[in-house]
């Protein structure tokens, strides 16, 4: 393992907690007690046998445990006996015969519930991978099932925080409502999932239900007119079903069945305006809990030969290591994960050699008080508080001390070999490089040495479909987030799959083998293709088709860090606590930078890729809004395409300032020579393998382009 090097007083800090661990290392209780399995089922497609085993684990841990300090409430949620337990859900993929296996697990952090599909390159190996459930919500496709055994989501149960007589914990939570029109009661949602919280009461008297005519990319509300108590309710209603409507079931008891919780208003809902809802709450679940159990699952499968009850672990004495990995929500999981200290199991042996962290540049709301982790830093979204980089750094701005987010693994000395990529929709829309340059932005953070940054220039969150074509649908895609409408431009194509291939084995390599990855590559200050969000420092062409100046706007275009006021029960630093003051105030708008462009608006710096260096048009990291309450601004985190003409005379027809495909290639030929040397020239550098490389060029070949 590779560490940083942290500040005198940091060391300080994490040393004092380092030895608190010791003296209690060898008489902590808290553990994985018992693992039922649940069903094995064999799979096809790779050169050996594998099956999946899937189950459950039940473990406890010990709030007097210093390892298990930092997850809020804990204390709350305790037992007669002390302890804190719970209950989550694992999938392990692995040889049916373990004695050839590689001994390397990838850990895989589900997303919203959902497993990952095992990849057969994986598989081929000799790899393990295990997955198992982090998100206690209780809410969606986290929510936990009735029937346990038979489940096919993620999830894990845990303890709801509690007063000393036993009453749940109340406090105020937030909920939005926009885009919506008509009678019908609209539902409390956070990314198309249930806010996670019933209300204390159906009493509207102690909630407030306010109206938005506007909000900016930067943070300027313009507040309409609040909804006396007595014209909205917690209900459901419709144009048969009238206000008040039937009252919405708030009995903590029947979870998740009573979510969502829903707003009926007497004169329905103004498609023109956005409601926002404050309401006391109760049902505060311990969300660390899961980040702890996905800990334990993980270091029992690794370390542990049976459980108390005398269950074999089915992978006993085969991994010699291990690898944390997350995509988005996940992928910010997997930073939290690192810089809250649980890469540190209870007997103090390091949990994951390594760990990558894809499409993530922020922390998941997963160890506070009324979190809602399925949050993508929507307006009044946690995420961004604290350190996000990976070396000490001062925080001036926000007036936080220097730190970074390996701090109390590097006291610990636990920390992981990381790799970490992202595209532009993670800069325009998921506030990405405040990472790279801090909250002053005026400086490139340096990385440790542990770790490695891939950009992926131009690309939509998580890469796009790939192909080679001159006859893009014109299908306009649509923006996630809640409800947010769609976009004005179609499908960005250009692909991460290639250089996901090549990292696996590079990060792979690295934990086993010492062997480095290839250099980091991204956009800096320094180099100057890291700029200002404006369309002159970004060098973006005029008179690209759809492409209005407006969207340059301040208002409209990037979405920053905004610095909250959350209340003083509230820790900035580690994101933890309870956020009491909503909606909170904005204290200040931390700037952000984007990458420069070249004359056809395609993006430098980052990682050479083929579809991007052999362009059929300009790729987008962001779109831009068509209708509804946010028109005009950035289209949460999607990107877009615009493709080129295909002969100049369509250029001309169309003012067009970008080459036509007939100017730049000539011919199909002329294509096909230039995907071969973006091609050749990515393959060099170490950022795609062969076979992806071969395959590329055999589908340009086969492709429609200038044929």
């Amino acid at each position: 393992m590779l560490l940083t090097i942290v500040k005198a007083s940091h060391v300080a800090r994490w040393t004092r907690f380092a030895l608190a661990i010791a003296l209690v290392a060898n008489t902590a209780q808290a553990r994985v007690t018992k693992i039922i399995i649940d069903s094995t089922t064999a799979l096809t497609g790779q050169d050996r046998a594998y099956e999946q085993i899937r189950g459950r684990v039940f473990g406890e841990l010990d709030p007097a445990d210093p390892h298990n300090a930092i997850i809020t409430d804990l204390g709350l949620g305790k037992d007669p006996d002390g302890k804190v337990r719970y209950e989550t859900t694992f999938l392990l993929t692995k040889p049916v015969d373990m004695g050839p296996a590689s001994g390397f697990m990838w850990h895989d952090v589900p997303n919203r519930g959902g497993a990952y599909a095992v990849a057969v390159a994986e598989r081929n190996l000799g790899d393990v991978v295990l997955a198992s459930g982090w998100q206690a919500d209780n809410a969606g496709s986290t929510g936990i099932p009735a029937d346990h055994a038979k489940a096919s989501n993620h999830w894990v149960a845990v303890p709801m925080a509690r007063n000393a007589d036993g009453s749940l914990v109340t406090g105020t939570v937030l909920g939005r409502i926009v885009n919506r029109s008509g009678p019908d009661s609209q539902p409390l949602n956070v990314m198309n999932n249930p806010v996670p919280y019933l209300p204390a009461s159906l009493d509207t008297s102690n909630a407030t239900l306010v109206t938005h005519t506007h909000e900016t990319i930067d943070g300027k509300i313009s507040i309409g007119a609040s909804i006396p108590s007595a014209d909205w309710s917690f209900a459901h209603c419709d144009a048969t079903h009238p206000f008040p409507g039937t009252p919405d079931n708030i009995d903590v008891s029947n979870l998740p069945a009573n979510l969502p919780v829903h707003v009926c208003l007497k004169d329905g809902f103004d498609p023109k305006l956005l409601y926002q809802v404050t309401y006391p709450a109760k049902g505060a679940y311990l969300l660390g809990v899961g980040i702890a159990a996905f800990r334990d699952v993980n270091s029992f499968f690794r370390y542990e030969a049976a459980d108390d009850q005398g269950t074999p672990n089915p992978i006993a004495g085969k991994i010699k290591w291990a690898a944390i990995r997350g995509v988005s929500q996940s992928g910010n999981f997997t930073r939290q994960y690192v810089h809250q200290g649980f890469n540190q199991d209870e007997s103090n042996r390091i949990v994951h050699e390594g760990a990558w962290p894809i499409i993530a540049g922020r922390r998941v709301a997963a160890n506070v008080r009324w979190g809602q982790p399925d949050g993508v830093l929507e307006l009044y979204q946690l995420g961004s508080e604290g350190p996000q980089w990976w070396l000490d750094w001062p925080d001036s701005v926000r007036s936080l001390p220097t730190q970074s987010i390996l701090d109390r693994c590097s006291s610990t000395l636990t920390c992981p070999k990381i790799i970490e990529h992202f595209g532009s929709a993670e800069v325009f829309s998921l506030k990405m490089t405040m990472e790279w340059v801090g909250t002053a932005a005026n400086a490139d953070i340096p990385l440790p040495a542990n770790v490695r940054r891939y950009y992926v220039p131009s690309t939509t969150h998580g890469g796009g479909a790939g192909g080679f074509t001159q006859d893009v649908p014109n299908k306009p895609v649509s923006c996630p987030g809640n409800n947010w409408g769609q976009g004005t431009f179609r499908a960005n194509p250009v692909p991460e799959v290639e250089l996901v291939n090549a990292l696996r084995l590079a990060l792979r390599n690295w934990v086993m083998s010492d062997v480095p990855p290839p250099p980091s590559r991204y956009p800096t200050l320094a180099s100057r293709t890291l700029v200002e969000p404006t369309k002159h420092a970004m060098g973006f062409p005029s008179g690209v088709p759809g492409v209005p100046d407006s969207i340059f706007a301040p208002g409209n275009f990037v979405n920053p860090v905004f610095v909250y006021d959350w209340g003083p029960n509230f820790d900035a630093n580690d994101g933890t606590g309870a956020p009491d003051n909503l909606p909170p105030a904005i204290k200040r708008v931390i700037a952000m930078k984007v990458p420069r462009v070249d004359r056809d608006g395609n993006e430098l710096g980052g990682v050479p890729t083929v579809l991007r260096d052999a362009p059929l048009g300009t790729y987008l990291g962001w779109n831009i809004t068509a209708a509804g309450f946010h028109q005009g601004q950035v289209c949460n985190y999607i990107g877009g395409m615009i493709p080129f003409a295909v002969t100049r005379a369509e250029r001309v027809a169309r003012h067009d300032p970008r080459l036509s495909l007939q100017e730049r290639y000539r011919d199909h030929a002329g294509y096909v020579a230039a995907v071969r040397k973006a091609a050749d020239n990515a393959m060099a550098q170490g950022y795609l393998l062969q076979g992806d490389h071969d395959a590329l060029i055999a589908a340009a070949e086969a492709s429609n382009v200038m044929k």
